[in-house]
């Protein structure tokens, strides 16, 4: 097996489905910022026009874009899985990350021992539209043989570890639960009134989120339970994708466009997050938002559906405003009580940042995925 040379800076190679910023993009981020000089990276898109993310890598690392790589989409065929173990080869460490570059995972499974390539941990955050509901039996039984010489499997939240564990057949000792975390230091700093292009006002009240404008997010259901709240009130979504023109159309539908803004996607919602009275969530799935965790720890009350692990992130106090799964009576119920006491959004929010400070970090998440990496390539990062 292919180990790290002593003394020299290991080479971890990143395999994305898409760079565009996104909970799983940004955490590979921090992770590259928190390593520093001690490695450096090659990441690959699978979209590579969608490399977003990058910009947010602190200038100075020894980071490469989008080399000369084997497509990552296409059909499991012998010929390409050869051409993408061949491609691994020479680095330290292989991350790989969701579905879209799992035929990267079974290409390492089938030629590891014929062409030495180094270890490979696999990341899993969650799934796409196509598996909302129930899982495929075709990718299951894909990702079972695919992980079968995986050196870690990473997921974030308690389900994701469940389906590792059970439906994946996933060997207790590979599978790693790390909770995403955040820098809680940061996001406790009072954001500047001018931080967005757009003004908030004396006198008015901000919902927010921080989600990529994709279908599952479900945002026309937050623009809809947000309709009943007050004038002074208005809706700010942060984020870029191919829902927008749906949530605008849901807007002007109700005659609300005045008071939903979407003014894109922010480069460090530290600096923005608190300038939100409640933060929201209307999706149809979710595993652990790092959103969430970002909400709770500028100290916001959250309101959302209890999808993936957020009713178990969020504090005991914020319980009774996460919502069953698609009952929008309910999250819109649970939304019009915050929003009419601010009184229940500070005490809320409190709770939830003195929980995020305790459990959510960055600095213990970053402290375990430094083991975990060094773990695999015997090494100390």
């Amino acid at each position: 097996m292919t180990r790290a040379r002593p003394g020299t800076v290991p080479h971890i190679l990143h395999l994305h489905s898409t760079f565009a910023p996104g909970g799983k993009e940004l955490r590979t981020v921090q992770l590259i910022n928190a390593l520093g000089k001690k490695a450096r990276h090659t990441i690959v898109s699978g979209e590579p026009a969608e490399q977003g993310a990058a910009d947010r890598i602190t200038r100075g690392l020894e980071v490469g874009m989008q080399p000369e790589f084997p497509s990552l989409k296409g059909w499991p065929l012998p010929g390409r899985l050869q051409k993408l173990a061949k491609a691994m080869k020479g680095y330290d460490l292989v991350c790989t990350y969701n579905w879209g570059a799992m035929d990267a995972a079974m290409a390492h499974t089938l030629f590891k021992d014929l062409h030495g390539l180094p270890p490979l941990i696999h990341h899993e955050d969650g799934f796409d539209e196509t598996e909302l509901k129930k899982l495929k039996k075709s990718r299951t039984w894909y990702r079972r043989i695919a992980l079968g010489k995986a050196s870690g499997l990473v997921v974030p939240s308690e389900r994701l570890e469940e389906i590792a564990l059970v439906d994946w057949q996933q060997p207790l000792g590979r599978v790693k639960r790390i909770p995403n975390g955040v820098d809680t230091k940061a996001f406790a700093m009072r954001p500047k009134k001018d931080a967005l292009r757009l003004i908030k006002h004396p006198g008015e009240f901000w919902v927010g989120t921080l989600a990529g404008l994709r279908t599952v997010k479900n945002l026309p259901r937050l623009v809809r339970i947000f309709t009943e709240l007050d004038e002074n009130w208005h809706l700010v979504i942060l984020g870029e994708g191919e829902a927008r023109n749906a949530i605008l159309a849901e807007a002007d539908r109700l005659q609300i466009n005045h008071r939903v803004h979407l003014p894109g996607a922010v480069s460090d919602p530290a600096r923005v997050v608190g300038l939100f009275d409640i933060f929201a969530l209307s999706s149809d799935s979710e595993q652990f938002p790092l959103s969430v965790v970002e909400a709770m720890a500028a100290g916001l009350p959250v309101v959302a559906p209890a999808v993936g692990d957020i009713a178990n992130m969020v504090s005991d106090r914020n319980a009774e405003f996460i919502a069953s799964p698609g009952n929008e009576e309910e999250l819109g119920t649970a939304l019009a009580r915050l929003a009419g006491s601010k009184d229940l959004r500070k005490e809320v929010g409190e709770a939830n940042r003195t929980k995020a400070v305790a459990e959510f970090d960055e600095a213990k998440m970053i402290a375990t995925y430094r083991r975990l990496y060094s773990s695999a390539m015997k090494i100390d990062l």
